[in-house]
This record gives C-alpha cells, structure tokens and sequence, in this order.
C-alpha cells in the first residue's frame, strides 16, 4: 500500500474513513485536492491552499491532526485517513450539540477544521483547560467569533466526551432567548455547503489572469496558449463581454476586463479568464497567457494624487469625493478655549480576512438564462451588474444566495460573479471560479488607510467645544463605496460627544494602490481612535481621567450628533458608561473608549425592510428575505422573530434568499440587517396571523404574506441648509475598557453595549467578542503592507491576526435601551463591537508606558508582542512580520 509513479501519476492505497481506496494523482497534487476533487469530501474547506495556516483543511491521518492542503497526497500511502464524514454518527452528534449550545460557529467555515484538530487534542488530553485548548487550536483561524465560543465548546465536548450531560439546546425560537444558531449542526459539521463545495453535472473551473504591474498600459493579449492548453474549453477577454464591461456598486468604475490600449488600475486587474474541465488545468492555462505592457510609475500617494500634476487615474479626476460637515463657528470656538490640542492620526490597511474565498458558480438554462450563486452581500445588485455585463434584461439572470463564509464588507462589490457568468455563457456549461487564498488578497477591498489631522479644544471643566478635522483616504483604484466610507468617517469624527463648533473635511482619493471599500465599521473606527486619542489628551491637561472626561461630553437624546442630527430616543451611551466605571477606575493600567456607529445608509437614502412568509402544507412556514446570511446570525434573528409572532418552533421555518421573490433592500450592509429585516417580518407575520385566525398553518399552504418597512426620513448631506438634519434613522452606542496587568499584556477587555433589546444573547455575544478580537487586531498586530502598489503581505499568517492564546477574556454587558425603530427596540452591533477598541487600547498602552501612539498598529507595544509572539521574534531579528 505505498505509492507508485505510473505514467507520471502516483498509485496511492490507504484507508478512507474506515474504508480502502485507491486513486492515480499528478504528484502535485495535495492531500486537500485529493480528498475534495478524487472523492467529492467538501468537509474539508479551502481557505488558503497551499498555505497550511487556517486550518478549515484539517483532517486525521493515523491519528495525527494535519492541515491536508500542505500535505502531499503521497503521504496518505498506507495510512488512515479520517475526515468529518468518517468520525461516528456518536462523535458527530458531541461536537454538532457542543458548537451549537455553546454558539461556536457563526459564518462556520472555519468550524469543521477546529473540530477536528479538536478531537486530536481530546484523544491525548481528555480534560483540557481553555489555554491548552487555545494553543492547541494556534494553526486553526476563525475571524468571527474571537475564539471565546470555540474554546467553550470545545469544553463542552470534552465534558461530554467523559460522561457528563451537555446543556440543554433552546428550541423555542422566542425572541430573548437563546435559540441555536440556524442550520448550526451542519456549519460545525462541514455539511452545509458553500459556492466552492457545489458542483453541478458537467462543471467546468475556473481560473482568472491577473494584470503584473499596478500601473501599466496593456499592449497586447496573447491567449493562444492558454487556449491549446490540454483540457481548456474557453478563454474569455475584454472583447467577449457582449454588455457592459465597466461596472460598480455606485461609481461606474470598475472594469471586469482590461482591454488592450487601457491602462492597468492595480495588481488585481483581470486581463483574461479561463474555463477547463480541471481546476489544475484552468489555472496552468490562466499562467500561460502572455501579455505585453508598457510599464508605468504608479501613484501610490493620496498626497501626491491630490497634486495638480499628478497622472490622471479615473476620467473623473483622482479625488473621488469630499465630504463636509460645519456647523457653528470653529475659528474662534479653539481661539477661545482653555485647552487645544492639535495631532496627525493615522490609520493601516488592513485585509478582511473572512475564510472562504471568492466563489461563484454560474449554470445556463435551456432557453439562454443563466442562474448564478453568489455568496455576496447583495444578490440583487449581483443580478444588475451581471446582467449588465452580460447585455441582458435582468429577468434573464436569477441570483440564489449561497451563505458565506465570512464578508466583513469585502463581498458588497463583485468578485467573480461575472466572469464565471461569461464562461458558462461561451461554454453552455456550468462554469465555477474559485480564487486561491493568495489570488483573493491580491484582488478584494480593503480597509482604508486614513489620515487625519485634528485640532481639538475644550473649556476648563472639559466640555468639548469644538472640533476641526481633515482626513484624507486612499480609496485605491477603484472608487466600490470609498466616498460613502470617508463620509461615514467624516459623520462619526466627533464620535459620541457633544460638540458645538464642527468643521470636518473628508476626501476619498484615487491611487494604484489596492482598492478600498467597506469594512466593518466603515470608517467610523479610524476616526474614532483619532478623536478618542484627542479625549485622552485633553483630560489630561484638564487633570480629570478618561472616564470623567467622556462622562461630562456623553451624548444623550436631545442633543446634537456630529453632524447637527438631534438624537431622539434610544441613546444608552451613558449607561454603557455606568457599566464600566468600576472596571475602569479599579485597574491599575486601563484605557477607555466610547463609540457610536449609525444603522442603515441614510444620508438620504430610501431604505427598505423586505420579507414575505409562505406557509406550506406540511405546516412549516417559509421565510423569504432579502439579507446576506455571512455568520452575523440574520438568518437565525429573523427566523426567532417569525417564530416569536407564529408562536412556532425553529424547526418549522425554513429561510431562503434568491431573486426569484423581488425583494431588493441593497447590500447587506450598516449594521441595518436585524432592524429593517425584523420590521418586515413582523409585519409579514402579523398579515398572516390576521389571516389565519384559529385555522392550522397548513390551511394556507402557498399564499405568501408581504412585509415591508421604509425609513424615507434621513436627509442628504449635500443640503446643508437644514437646520435639523436626520442622517440616520438609528445608532448604537459602546464604551470599552481595556485592562493590561504588570507586565503590559491585555488582561482583559470589558464592552458594554447598548443593543436596544437582545433578540438572541448567544448570537449578540459572539459579534462582540469576535469584533474586539479583530478590533484588537487591527490596534496592535494587523496590517496589509503595500509597496510601490504590490502587496508584500501574500499570506493569512503574515498578516499579524492574534491566535487564541493571545485573545484576552472578554466581558460582554448588554444595556437595552429601545429603538423605537427596530424590532422590540433592538439595535444593530455587528460594526460596533469595534469601534472603540483602538482607542481603549492605545488609552491603556499610555496609561503602562506613558507613549502617545498616532498610528495603528501600535506594534511597538508589549500588547503586541504578547499577542502575537512571532510578531517579537520578526522584530528582534530584523524581519518583516
């Protein structure tokens, strides 16, 4: 049973979940390719091959947890070999009810790789403690829940494993309650498949060529290679796209080819795209493709693209968009305060991270439609632009949401939606994209690097009195929503405090450098460690603490946003506030930081809630709505609240998400999912319960119940004339406090927020510990580094994300006070959860060492170094981290 080279390919014998098998590889292949593509096994996910540093891969080889996209497919050669599938129907059932009482997964990608390293480690070690479980899951990311959930789990399998009862699992679906994650059995188990998981009778892969050069204009295109490439069936460029190649969310920008003559925008420009009956063979053929540039000098500078002579990148000009809000007088407001302090903040780029790649898969239909699946944030603007593209009506391209494995804002803009769209329609077959892990860092949005100059003063007691900022923002090449993100900043500048004097400029600035677009948070977190770090500095020179200072400039209903908005009710910052005084005041080294982050668009924008409910005749209830379910835990809220209004069990709702029901809302985006989903299925329900009377569910089998919510009354903030601006519809509001001990690592971070009203506990926890995660991240250790326009940072593990062992307890307090525009006065936290952090963090690492930090990450701090120690040993020997 060893492996044995015939005719170039290896003869592999060993034992698949319990059974012998045999197969003939290329001996490239890995152990991953093997399992996925030979045996059709989807519970071991892709997420950074060949990397081998995410661990969604990891399966059991003669006991031995290994990460199979690193190993080659020879090194099964006589063993055995178990994945999810081949674990026991007993073991499967432990970790299914563990991950789902415990709430361990959310996007669940990342989940059957952490149950089976975890399995590993309770096979050696029965009763594991939380840190040997954090270090034993160091090779294993997950970007949603901050590990606290996993590690619970994983004690709750081993508990199990030894006999003891697991906690029983709510099935009531009421709302408060902490109802189990929807479909959460089959996201910890691997079965719930994603994009790259599915595959259609006669599919075809995928494989893109990307552009060499950031700034290059493009000669010539030569895919005659490609195309004799054995196994290729099509090779699509520029002049292929029968519709429109130019598309974009908002800004009409962003060419899904490059054609000869143009210019390259940056390095994850698509110059040619390519369909074969392997996925190997697609991507040998996509390398073959040669092309001819005239290489040019990339601006790479927001500073020097603002410059009169700088080379012109958008036919627009290079400023993509300046947003502006003023009121009162500034000049004489900082003339005649006590205390102005004046600093230049500056903020990384900083890469999404989720665990799934891109993905689409496209199928044409018989009468020349197409069905695509996407795993975007808005299906139905997936549908416009590729039908645009495609030069097609609408009605002639269905889009079907396939749940995503993570987006964080990166999937609002398209991907690769269209491209596999183009192949299936040259083909007339199913045709799958799927980008590697170095192909997806290469290509998506980022977090803007922002830089922001403020001047701040205040009276003698520590009242704000007024704010000037500037910020300037590197959109990248393309504009995606950069103009909404640094008018998001330019709204949240002053962040949750009174201020009566406001001058703020924000600038959204063309470069070659990658694009930037949205990120949770949208802006709202750079300019909050700007402002909070200006708080921090004038309590000082006031000589009252953090705490006190932001007591005394807290908003409150009545008072004016920044950006003049009379906040109505719902303001529970001062109670976040209250919440952490003790934690506060009672540690020796901490800092503290307050937030707010707007739900929905507004700005003027119509904003709507869609949703409509189907019972059908076996009693069950089908739940339309229009939102990307990507581990935030929609699908599971909007289910709780049609059960909450049905008074039905979980178990009798199904949800789907598909343009086959118009429900157009837009991107799943601003923190807006639960409060304008919630409202439309409230009000879908209660036409169905108006309806239904006392008759069963079942008597009204196929009638479908519409719901609908609007908010029509935010105002544009290009008038400035209105005296009472509403910008958004809703807010929520945090204050953090993070706590380092002696030797100035993060003991531990304390978040009270105000979630309006907890529909689902368990689920509100996990946004808020894995956003302090990844907020903690983004302060200390993370950061996407380009140079010249090229990323260097190619890797997940080179992007300074902390593992378990280095995530600190997190303390979690819910304050509800209502919105009267949410669903039972809840409130969006999904964005929230890190805002603040940066400011906390950068206030605690002054109070150990007394450093004023401007700039993220703050990895010159012990915090960091403590949190990611590979970050110490790069430093001391003089490497990039």
């Amino acid at each position: 049973m060893e492996a044995q080279a015939t005719d170039a390919l290896v003869h592999l014998e060993f034992t698949l979940n319990g059974r012998s098998v045999a197969a003939d590889v290329r001996p490239d292949t890995s152990l991953l390719e093997l399992l996925r593509e030979t045996f059709g096994i989807t519970s071991v996910k892709d997420g950074c091959a060949p990397e081998g540093s995410c661990g969604a891969c990891t399966v059991l080889l003669d006991g031995r947890a290994v990460v199979s996209c690193a190993q080659p497919a020879a090194r099964a050669a006589g063993k055995s070999l178990v994945t999810q599938e081949g674990l026991g129907s007993a073991i499967r059932e432990r970790w299914a009810d563990s991950f789902v009482a415990a709430g361990a997964s959310q996007c669940g990608f990342c989940s059957p790789g952490i149950v089976m390293k975890s399995e590993a480690l309770l096979s050696r070690n029965p009763d594991p403690t939380r840190d040997e479980i954090a270090r034993a899951l160091a090779g294993n990311l997950c970007r949603c829940t901050g590990y606290v959930k996993v590690i619970d789990a994983v004690r709750l399998s081993a508990a199990a494993r030894r006999g003891d009862p697991l906690p029983a699992i709510d099935t009531s679906g009421r709302v408060g309650s902490r109802s189990a994650r929807y479909r959460g059995r089959e996201l910890a188990l691997g079965d719930k498949p994603y994009v790259n998981d599915m595959a259609p009778a006669g599919l075809l892969h995928g494989a893109v060529r990307f552009s060499d050069h950031p700034r290059a204009r493009v000669l010539r295109i030569d895919v005659s290679k490609a195309r004799a490439y054995p196994g290729v069936v099509a090779v699509a460029t520029w002049r292929d796209v029968p519709g429109e190649r130019t598309q974009g969310a908002i800004t009409l920008d962003w060419r899904q080819f490059i054609a000869e003559g143009e210019e390259t925008s940056y390095v994850g420009d698509i110059l040619a795209a390519v369909a074969a009956e392997t996925r190997h063979a697609a991507r040998e053929a996509a390398s073959l493709v040669e092309v001819e540039y005239e290489v040019l000098e990339p601006v790479t500078d927001p500073f020097e693209a603002m410059k009169p002579d700088a080379p012109v990148l958008q036919p627009g000009g290079n400023v993509l968009s300046v947003s502006r809000i003023k009121r009162g007088d500034v000049d004489p407001a900082l003339a005649s305060s006590p205390h102005v302090v004046t600093e230049t903040f500056r903020t990384q780029f900083i890469e999404h991270a989720f665990l799934e790649p891109e993905s689409s898969l496209a199928v044409p239909q018989e009468d020349g439609s197409v069905d695509v699946y996407s795993q975007g944030q808005g299906i139905w603007e997936d549908r416009r632009q590729i039908a645009s593209f495609l030069g097609e009506p609408e009605d002639r391209v269905r889009v079907t949401l396939v749940s995503s494995g993570g987006a964080f804002g990166a999937k609002e803009d398209l991907n690769v939606q269209c491209h596999a769209a183009l192949l299936a329609r040259m083909t007339g077959r199913p045709a799958r994209i799927t980008l590697s892990r170095a192909e997806s860092l290469r290509f998506h949005v980022k977090r803007h690097p922002i830089t922001m100059e403020y001047s701040v003063g205040c009276d003698a007691e520590g009242h704000l009195t007024a704010v000037r900022a500037r910020l300037v923002g590197d959109t990248g090449a393309y504009a995606s929503v950069g103009a909404k993100v640094l008018e998001r900043a330019a709204g949240h500048a002053c962040s949750a405090y009174k201020v009566p004097n406001v001058d703020i400029e924000a600038y959204a600035v063309y470069t070659n450098n990658p694009p930037c677009g949205a990120m949770r948070g949208f802006g709202a977190n750079q300019a909050n460690f700007a402002i909070e770090g200006m708080v921090d500095r004038l309590a000082e020179r006031v000589g009252i603490d953090g705490w006190e200072m932001r007591w005394r400039n807290a908003l409150a209903e009545g008072d004016r946003f920044g950006t003049g908005q009379v906040l109505g009710p719902g303001v529970g910052l001062r109670q976040t506030l209250l919440a952490v005084r003790d934690a506060y005041k009672g540690a020796r080294y901490a800092g503290i930081a307050c937030a707010v982050k707007n739900s929905g668009v507004g700005n003027g924008m119509t904003e709507y809630g869609k949703a409509i409910l189907r019972p059908e005749a076996d009693g069950t209830v089908a739940l339309f709505h229009s939102w990307t379910e990507m581990g935030q835990g929609v699908d599971t809220v909007l289910g709780q609240i049609a059960c909450e209004e049905l008074g039905i069990p979980p178990s009798c709702v199904t949800v789907q998400v598909n343009t086959r029901h118009e429900l157009d809302t837009g991107q799943t985006t601003a923190s807006r999912g639960t409060m304008l989903g919630g409202q439309a299925v409230i009000d879908a329900a209660r036409k169905l319960r108006a309806e239904l009377g006392d008759r069963p569910l079942a008597s009204l089998a196929g009638r479908e119940f519409y719901g609908e919510f609007k908010v029509d009354w935010t105002t544009s903030p290009d008038d400035l004339t209105i005296e009472n601006p509403v910008t958004h519809f809703a807010y929520a509001w945090a204050t953090q406090v993070v706590v380092l001990d002696d030797d100035g690592r993060i003991a531990k971070v304390v978040a009270a927020h105000d979630v309006g009203r907890a529909i689902n506990p368990t689920l509100l926890e996990g946004q808020i510990e894995g956003g302090v995660h990844m907020g903690l991240g983004h302060s200390l250790t993370e950061e996407f580094v380009v140079r010249d326009g090229v990323p260097v940072t190619t890797t997940l593990k080179s992007l300074g994300i902390i593992p378990p062992l280095g995530t600190p307890p997190v303390e979690v307090i819910f304050v509800e006070e209502p919105s009267p525009y949410g669903p039972y006065g809840a409130k969006g936290v999904g964005e929230v959860a890190l805002v603040p952090t940066a400011g906390a963090v950068a206030g605690a690492l002054y109070a150990f060492d007394g450093v004023r930090r401007t700039r993220l990450p703050m990895r010159d701090s012990a915090a960091a170094r403590a949190a990611v120690p590979r970050l110490a040993r790069a430093s001391a020997a003089g490497e990039s981290a």
